[in-house]
């Protein structure tokens, strides 16, 4: 990791930092996305909190530890990093994350007020659909299905063209017509979204497999519990455990 893969406007934040510096916590917020894409939550933490130690009003590094503390459901640490983020840069495009900090705290009614702020009118088409998908939630959590539904009928939810939130957003909507009783409405778009989820980032899948009354069977758990079986009988003879 050499710091270099960052994106431009980060770079442009780290200039407010001396040359050596400026290198040292951008490798380290490269290796907190690294980390966080391969699940690894408390190598992520250690670097995201070194790069706020030595650049704490830098938004980046600020946002860094916020990304962290919100994948660990760490809601309200998360929301004062992404705050203090949005307050040293300008930028709200973090809010669709606080907006869900603040249904994780427990508190639909100020996520629903932040969602509806004239910060969320900045939001780029992207920022807003991630907005809609939380917006719908809180509606679900708040016992109100039909509202949930109809947050997320936004133009993009019958666009043709596969964009990066397509996957997800068909999922939340799925969800949603599920709330409301309508399985046939949630059995169409689990499969719309299972067919536009390449990258494996819901389980649309298997929901619309138990819609349809399939039982899923882990073939491996089975070969696994009868390795584990023939160990128990002769430990001698069968050596360590295969099992990982």
């Amino acid at each position: 990791m050499t710091g270099k893969e960052l994106d431009r406007s980060v770079h442009q934040q780290l200039r407010t930092l001396s040359k050596e510096n400026a290198e040292g916590v951008a490798q380290h917020l490269v290796m907190v996305a690294a980390l966080l894409e391969a699940e690894d939550l408390v190598g992520a933490e250690a670097h995201a909190e070194t790069a706020v130690r030595r650049a704490g009003r830098v938004p980046a590094a600020r946002e860094a530890l916020g990304l962290v503390a919100y994948r660990k459901g760490e809601w309200a640490r998360a929301l004062s990093e992404f705050r203090t983020a949005r307050r040293l840069s300008g930028s709200s495009h973090m809010l669709p994350l606080m907006v869900d900090c603040e249904r994780g705290l427990g508190r639909p009614e100020r996520a629903l007020e932040l969602a509806t702020s004239p910060e969320a009118r900045t939001l780029t088409l992207e920022e807003r659909v991630e907005l809609a998908i939380v917006v719908s939630g809180i509606r679900r959590d708040l016992g109100q299905p039909q509202a949930a539904v109809l947050a997320l009928r936004i133009p993009q939810l019958k666009s043709s063209a596969r964009k990066p939130w397509t996957a997800r957003l068909a999922y939340a909507y799925a969800d949603a017509l599920l709330a409301t009783g309508d399985e046939s409405g949630a059995r169409d778009w689990f499969s719309r979204a299972a067919d536009a989820d390449d990258e494996g980032e819901t389980d649309a899948a298997d929901r619309l497999a138990e819609l349809d009354g399939v039982v899923m069977v882990d073939l491996l758990e089975d070969e696994d519990d009868e390795l584990t079986g023939a160990d128990d009988v002769d430990d001698d003879a069968a050596g360590p455990s295969r099992r990982a």
